[in-house]
């Protein structure tokens, strides 16, 4: 396996040479491991990857250096120059871990042509800037069995040349991280929970509208019926995505990498369309990011989108995935991705919304000007920066809110219309419901949009009642039960309400804000804590809050007999949400006096008691179960309903529930409240049989209105209470019940009614003491815990305090022993450049004295064969001068040695030897002397040359011991090297 640290390396050094990427680029790019909800499960590692699209694979050749960018930049220039037929466009599969393999997919990027695994890639590299190769790149891998010596240079060429860079980013991801565990595998996007204080969470909201041109050049936001968009043919538009940052910490959104559409959901990368950025905005504070692109409908790309809808049609060449039920248009998908540092790739954002094709000579009533808001919720873990201080992150997760929506809601087959079960509906709102904290009053969007038919009848029976305000239009009834258009909420509730026929109060409103009341301070002190989730009442600056002051101030002036009480303000607030002041305040005149509200507030609050009695008798007839375990555990209905009746279900319950109340109540009177009481009691029934006396009051409390946060878990209540059957003779017969109870305890012996007011008491007494006890014991258990943890915690924190310290002591005696360390290696080196310099000089005399021997040993060697020459030369003569006496002639052969007996030499030898031989001779000692001096000379001077190997070694030695320095030790080898060297 070959190391990738290297190709690492050279990645990096590539790309802080190379410019950034363009913020024109087209849409290139696929991330694969963000999958949609349907395919969630455990991903393979090797399937975690980043797709490109638009690359030409030129081809393949051997190379023999395969790390030599050198070589590799060579075939890549003589491959683009012989591009021909065998290129071919492919999309390129970069994984994002080292277990991966780079794969080369069809242009359809279903099937695969090769793959090559990262662990066998040795190197990657891409065309120089400004050359003709600057839009390729290559990598180099092993080519046969792992133990081949053959290597391939594979090439590729980009169409769009800014996509190299996104592409050697992606292989030095690759290169440099390591899976994680297999079993830790996270079941959405296939990557391990990293450990939380690397983690941070984002919840960004992104809107996004859509504007025409009205042929003036200008251009206005197009209509829409809930979420979908109304357009028109042949007119162009633009497309605004604001991008929204609530969290207080703010991601810096550098650029627009482009703004993609395409019709359809669930769309490919390669299907979406690319349009051109016209204008990009950051507000003053960075929280706010908006693109605007411009949109040409008529280009053939996107011909679908310019179709006029038929109804119950689907445009040529698209399938049912493009249409919606109900005739409610057809589905586009808006992708916007932007750069944001430290993230190396751009983070794409995907909004899916229905439109439908209008003629362009259509006209459309009602205008609704808010945009589509989608939230997204990102995830990003924090990672080793390539540069110091500067922030790294890498994508987790980033899902929107409907893909959640669609992975916790099962959806049923195209047949059954796509409708989702009321089971499934409670499961999310339980799943919401996760948390303790109570719905903010005021929460919820209620949207404008309605369907055209619908709206139509609405108009029909609108103008039928106008004509005649004292009756009631035939089908009334039954459009109210099914929910008022929220654009005509104001209207048909003034028309419900009989406020038309009295102008009178309207007139009497604007003389009543100008009196004083007397319960100013209760009604300011109020109001600030009604409809706090609402934009409109969350600061004096939105006008909500205003309006609710002197409409609650003028109808206690009114009635002075009520006056204020708390929870006026939340009715008011609602009808102030439909109509001005002055309508508001007489509707709400109307359901105090007309629907008999303000007897709740009379006589000690009579009536309530009255209302609640009646609510636990129908308990006890429709849901006895519940009634039984409420009586067992203590709860009583004025526990939890008191608000019910005296706001109307308008102080807890999400807005969309709040409005459909109302026009049940409008419609029906006091008896739908009972109605709606029941089909909570009954849809919470399973729940609360299983809670206690705490856990039912948290119950009421948190999350029965979280479980109707969704239009359509509204419409299912409201359904169940209309199915409820309760009739107005039983709510009678229960009001006497009540009173003849009532009559009887004032009729029975005080003493006797004491007593078991006494009994009553004390049982609830000591119920109460007893949950108090016990939550006395768990307090005293979990401030015992919290004091041993508190322990762990101050042992824990004085031994990091000891180890500090020591830690600080320890740093002290290193640095003093750094500082003692550098000033003994400044002295070894002193000490070494002397003995550096008396080597040099040792050195230098050796080298003379070993020249001179060389000297002296050619010029011996010079004499000694001049000798020998001229001894050849004299023995010769020898020879010719003993031949002419038959007597020596023999006594010396050939070769110059006496070959006669002893005698003959003897008698030879007795004669007088000759002066020239005699002479000779002596010459052959004193050159011999000489030869035995000039070794006597050499041996010397080895001897010198071992002395100074050996203190050389000596000094190495030493200097291996006393420290390990990289610089001495070069020296001291290039000096032995040299010695070494000088002795050869």
């Amino acid at each position: 396996m070959v190391i990738a640290k290297d190709i690492l390396q050279y990645i990096m050094m590539t790309l802080r040479s190379s410019h950034s990427c363009s913020t024109s680029t087209t849409s290139h790019s696929r991330k694969f491991d963000r999958l949609s909800p349907s395919r969630v499960g455990m991903v393979p590692l090797d399937k975690i990857c980043t797709l490109f699209s638009r690359i030409i694979y030129l081809g393949a050749a051997s190379v023999n250096a395969p790390k030599s960018e050198m070589e590799a930049t060579k075939k890549m220039t003589i491959l683009k120059q012989q591009q021909s037929q065998n290129a071919i466009e492919i999309v390129l599969s970069v994984p994002r871990t080292s277990e991966g393999s780079v794969r080369l997919l069809e242009p359809d990027g279903k099937s695969e042509i090769s793959a090559y695994r990262i662990t066998t890639i040795l190197f990657c590299c891409r065309g120089r800037e400004g050359t003709g190769i600057s839009d390729c790149f290559a990598f180099t891998c092993g080519h046969g069995n792992r133990d081949s010596q053959l290597f391939q240079c594979h090439i590729f060429r980009c169409e769009v040349p800014e996509a190299v860079q996104r592409i050697l980013t992606c292989f030095g991801q690759a290169f440099h991280r390591v899976p994680r565990s297999p079993g830790l595998v996270d079941s959405v996007h296939g990557a391990m929970p990293a450990p939380r204080e690397t983690l941070m969470s984002f919840t960004i909201p992104v809107l996004v509208d859509i504007r025409e041109e009205d042929g003036k050049g200008n251009f206005g936001a197009v209509p829409r019926d809930k979420r979908c968009f109304k357009l028109r043919q042949g007119v162009k538009k633009e497309v605004l995505v604001t991008v929204q940052q609530t969290h207080h910490q703010v991601l810096n959104i550098e650029r627009c990498f482009g703004l993609l559409i395409s019709p359809g959901r669930e769309v490919p990368d390669r299907e979406m369309h690319l349009l051109d950025v016209v204008n990009l905005e950051t507000s003053s504070d960075c929280k706010n990011y908006t693109v605007t692109s411009m949109w040409d409908p008529n280009k053939a790309d996107l011909e679908v989108l310019n179709t006029e809808s038929p109804p119950g049609l689907v445009p040529a060449g698209f399938d049912s995935s493009f249409t919606c039920v109900h005739d409610k248009g057809m589905f586009m998908t808006i992708a916007v991705d932007l750069v944001i540092t430290g993230i190396q790739e751009p983070v794409r954002f995907v909004v899916e919304t229905k439109v439908r094709i209008f003629p362009p000579t259509e006209k459309f009533w009602y205008f609704n000007k808010k945009p589509v808001q989608e939230f997204f919720y990102l995830m990003l873990e924090e990672i080793e920066a390539a540069v110091e201080n500067e922030p790294a992150y890498a994508v987790l997760t980033l899902e929107s809110e409907s893909q959640r929506e669609r992975r916790r809601i099962p959806t049923r087959s195209p047949s059954t219309n796509l409708v989702q079960t009321p089971d499934s509906m409670t499961s999310v709102a339980e799943e919401e419901s996760d948390d303790d904290e109570p719905l903010q009053s005021g929460s919820g969007n209620v949207d404008k949009d309605c369907e055209e038919s619908i709206l139509l009848n609405w108009g029909d029976l609108l103008a039928k009642w106008r004509s005649n305000l004292s009756v009631r239009p035939k089908h009334l009834r039954s459009m109210v039960r099914k929910g008022i258009p929220e654009a005509l909420r104001g209207e048909v509730w003034q028309l419900l309400a009989g406020v038309k026929e009295c102008e009178d109060l309207m007139e009497e409103y604007r003389v009543l804000i100008t009196k004083i009341s007397p319960a100013e301070q209760v009604i300011l002190a109020d109001i600030t804590r009604t409809f706090t989730a609402h934009e409109k009442f969350q600061n004096e600056s939105e006008g909500g809050q205003d309006a609710m002051y002197k409409i609650s101030k003028a109808y206690s002036v009114y009635d002075s007999e009520v006056g204020y009480c708390q929870g006026l303000s939340f009715l008011a607030a609602v009808l102030w949400l439909h109509m001005p002041e002055e309508q508001a305040f007489a509707v709400l005149t109307k359901i105090m006096y007309d629907y008999h509200l303000r007897d709740l507030f009379m006589n000690s609050f009579i009536e309530l008691h009255v209302k609640f009695y009646q609510l636990e008798r129908l308990m006890e007839d429709n849901i006895p179960d519940l009634f039984s375990h409420f009586v067992h555990i203590g709860i009583e209905a004025h526990m939890y309903a008191s608000q019910w009746f005296l706001t109307l279900y308008t102080a807890k319950f999400p807005l969309y529930t709040v409005f459909h109340i109302m026009d049940l109540f409008l419609m029906e009177g006091m008896p739908i409240v009972f109605n709606i009481a029941v089909a909570l009691l009954k849809a919470a029934k399973k729940e609360l049989l299983g809670q206690d006396f705490e856990g039912v009051l948290k119950y009421f409390r948190v999350t029965l209105p979280k479980r109707y946060r969704t239009e359509e878990s509204a419409q299912e209540l409201m359904q169940t209470a209309l199915s409820t059957k309760i009739s107005n003779r039983k709510l009678k017969k229960y009001e006497k019940e009540f009173y003849a109870m009532r009559e009887d305890e004032d009729r029975e012996d005080p003493l006797e009614r004491i007593e078991r007011e006494n009994k009553q008491l004390m049982h609830a007494n000591i119920r109460l003491e007893q949950e108090n006890d016990e939550l006395a014991r768990e307090l005293i258990v979990h401030r015992l815990a919290m004091e041993k943890q508190l322990d762990k915690e101050r042992d824990r924190a004085d031994e990091l305090d000891r180890d500090l310290k020591a830690i600080k002591l320890q740093l002290l005696d290193t640095e003093e022993e750094n500082k003692h360390l550098e000033s003994e290696t400044s002295q070894i080196k002193e000490m070494y450049r002397t003995g550096m310099e008396k080597s040099e000089s040792d050195s230098k005399r050796n080298s003379t004295i070993i020249a001179d021997y060389k000297q002296i040993c050619s010029q011996l060697s010079e004499r000694l064969e001049k000798q020998q020459t001229a001894a050849r030369e004299e023995m010769a003569r020898l020879r010719r001068r003993l031949q002419s006496c038959e007597q020596c002639a023999n006594l010396i052969n050939e070769d110059g040695k006496l070959n006669q007996s002893s005698d003959v030499i003897r008698a030879s030898e007795e004669e007088e030897p000759e002066p020239e031989l005699v002479v000779a001779e002596q010459q052959i000692r004193e050159l011999e002397l000489e030869l035995a001096q000039t070794k006597l000379q050499l041996v010397e001077s080895q001897c010198q040359v071992q002395d100074l190997e050996h203190k050389l070694n000596s000094a190495m030695t030493d200097l291996h011991s006393s420290k390990n320095n990289s610089w001495l030790q070069k020296t001291f080898s290039s000096l032995k090297d040299a010695t070494v060297t000088k002795k050869e």
